[in-house]
């Protein structure tokens, strides 16, 4: 997990197994930066979409979350478009993993 700001380059990083859900990795990422200051905000995909997430990082690091709703999602929606529009710059994070994909080492499974 990656943790980027808003030029795209990375802050924080943490590496784990594929099999813990992003959610629960996001706290241990941010304790993991590696740069001076903190985050106003933090973008994510759907898969954020949990309240307790959102009122953790309020809460411990004041941090807020956007992150759009799921589809199947049964409490009232807690996010309007205003703040969904930063999730259009979403895309700098997706380029610095495909960034990190130019290095051959770090690519899963190029090394048997």
């Amino acid at each position: 997990m990656a943790i980027a700001d808003t030029h795209g380059f990375p802050v924080a990083l943490c590496t784990e197994s594929a099999e813990s859900h992003e959610i629960k990795l996001v706290t241990e990422t941010i304790e993991q930066k590696f740069t001076e200051g903190s985050f106003d905000m933090l973008i994510g995909d759907k898969a954020y979409d949990s309240d307790p997430l959102d009122a953790y990082l309020m809460e411990h690091y004041n941090i807020k979350l956007i992150a759009p709703h799921k589809a199947n999602r049964k409490k009232a929606r807690t996010q309007d478009g205003r703040t969904l529009r930063r999730y259009r710059s979403r895309w700098k994070i997706e380029h610095l993993f495909s960034w990190f994909n130019h290095f051959r080492r770090i690519v899963i499974r190029w090394e048997y």
